[in-house]
């Protein structure tokens, strides 16, 4: 076996001192969070330095379990651990006899689907990436558990990310949550990321909201106009704070950072109004009675920060609504029909879009929290009355026709929603505004709620393909059926019959 040498490193954008192994492991989560799929880390470090404790505490990190028995791959030469965000692959070249040996390994096509840890990397460094991140790990004193964690990339991309996820560590510092740690979070199909931040003092939920130039591409961002997408922070905290002062429940904000997109809020739990993967007919009245409380009021069109300033609430205009559901033709059609649809079906599209909301023009309107659905009503078992769900997901909320929400949660595009179950719930619906809100029009709420769960399957219908071919996520597939079968049964309805004739025009 050659000799073993340090790699010099050419040049570092950074230095680190740890004191001792608690602080290496809060090290180690901030790294966890930022890395993706293709990623390269590279632990260099003499023997004893602290490679194996560091890349143990990063895997656990990864997992959720400070308990996970991580083995060194002294042997083995590389373990690959599968995780539902992606798989970690940790490496220990220290028995490589030839850098070509790593080929054998499977570095390249482990990093197609997941991230790799590479403790004695000057072994093979030829054939590492050359983008790969580099930490140099030292002990300075052999009397302390101290380090020193040097970073290097030939890729600038990699000190952004590392500034950014230390400067979430410098954040918590400032809520009082310093030596939290921090575990990644599923969330949404949102350019936002969440973490779940564990400390003595309980849980909490971190988002992330970097949202800064070329986050994005010009397209992307165009969309989100065009259809009132919140594209900063200052929407959670302004809706958040108007729904809680009127008594319903949303996430209580501890510490936000406006500039840098950083929101530390209340953790409502996991647990959904969908009990074994069914509709829990009991949650989803309690739901109902929540969308009585908020349509029976009148709600404002700004919103006062405390932070400074106010937030904007945005109107959802008929160009939004369209814009919307125009994903259908951008990517339901082409996916069953195999071609692209021309501009004069577009065209006719739109027309009829125009027509049928006009016709719903004189319908109730008020905050839409557009999204109001199983994955964003959490339950909270302890609790009383409207209480008892938790809302989430606030952040892209418009003044609309407040029949959206209503179908967004009977028509439910996570779960299966019965004939019996929709008609139930919409007439606990009709029943509570009939009782609560002088002036409601059963026979204008009918017409919108059909309008509207169109425009909503619609909608999703394309999102849900578009997922699946854009952004590789194939699961979402799955829920076509489902959707399918709400159009089928929402267009029905009285009053459908131009919708019907037009969308039956495809074989779904």
């Amino acid at each position: 076996m050659a000799e073993h040498r340090l790699r010099q490193l050419p040049a570092s954008f950074l230095t680190l001192e740890t004191s001792g192994e608690t602080e290496t492991g809060q090290l180690a989560d901030d790294i966890a969070m930022i890395l993706k799929a293709g990623d390269v880390v590279c632990l260099s470090g003499d023997l004893g330095a602290g490679k194996s404790t560091f890349a143990r505490a990063l895997i656990r990190t990864f997992a959720a379990d400070v308990g996970l028995e991580v083995p060194s791959p002294t042997f083995t030469l590389v373990q690959t651990y599968e995780f539902p965000r992606f798989d970690l692959s940790h490496f220990d070249l220290y028995r490589l006899e030839e850098p070509e040996e790593l080929e054998e390994l499977g570095l390249e096509d482990l990093l197609e689907t997941g991230a790799a840890l590479i403790e004695w990397p000057e072994r093979a460094e030829s054939l590492l990436p050359r983008d790969a991140l580099w930490i140099q790990i030292v002990q300075p004193d052999e009397e302390t558990d101290n380090r020193r964690f040097v970073f290097h990339s030939e890729n600038p991309d990699w000190q952004q990310r590392i500034e950014q996820t230390l400067g979430v560590r410098d954040f918590l510092e400032n809520a009082g949550l310093g030596s939290a740690n921090r575990r990644f979070l599923a969330g949404d199909a949102s350019l936002r990321t969440f973490e779940s931040i564990a400390s003595i003092s309980g849980r909490s939920v971190l988002m992330r909201w970097p949202f800064r130039e070329g986050a994005v591409s010009e397209d992307v961002r165009a969309y989100m106009t065009r259809v009132h997408l919140a594209q900063d922070c200052r929407s959670v905290l302004a809706i958040g704070s108007e729904l809680r002062r009127r008594g319903i429940r949303a996430p209580e904000t501890f510490s936000a950072d406006l500039e840098n997109g950083l929101v530390l809020s209340e953790d409502f739990g996991s647990e959904t109004i969908v009990v074994d993967g069914r509709p829990d007919p009991a949650r989803y009245r309690v739901a109902i009675d929540i969308l009585v409380h908020l349509h029976r009021q009148s709600w404002p069109e700004s919103v006062r920060l405390k932070e400074g300033g106010t937030y904007e609430v945005p109107h959802y205009s008929d160009a939004a609504l369209i814009a919307e559901a125009a994903l259908f033709l951008d990517w339901y059609v082409p996916e069953i029909s195999g071609d692209p649809v021309d501009a004069s079906l577009r065209a006719e599209f739109a027309a009829l879009w125009h027509q049928n909301l006009d016709r719903i023009s004189g319908a109730q309107r008020g905050w839409v929290l557009r999204d109001f659905h199983s994955p964003n009503l959490l339950w909270q078992e302890a609790a009383g009355g409207i209480d008892r769900i938790g809302l989430i997901d606030l952040q892209d909320t418009v003044i609309g026709p407040v029949a959206y929400d209503v179908a967004s949660l009977l028509l439910d595009a996570r779960t299966e929603m019965s004939v019996e179950l929709e008609t139930s719930l919409y007439d606990a619906y009709v029943s509570g505004m009939e009782k609560q809100s002088p002036g409601f029009d059963r026979a204008s709420f009918s017409d919108a709620y059909s309008v509207m769960a169109v425009q909503r399957v619609s909608k999703i219908l394309g999102i849900f393909v578009r997922l699946a071919r854009r952004d590789a996520k194939p699961a979402y597939l799955s829920h076509l059926p489902r959707m399918i079968g709400y159009l089928d049964r929402v267009l029905e309805r009285p009053g459908m019959s131009g919708l019907k004739d037009w969308y039956g025009r495809f074989r779904f």
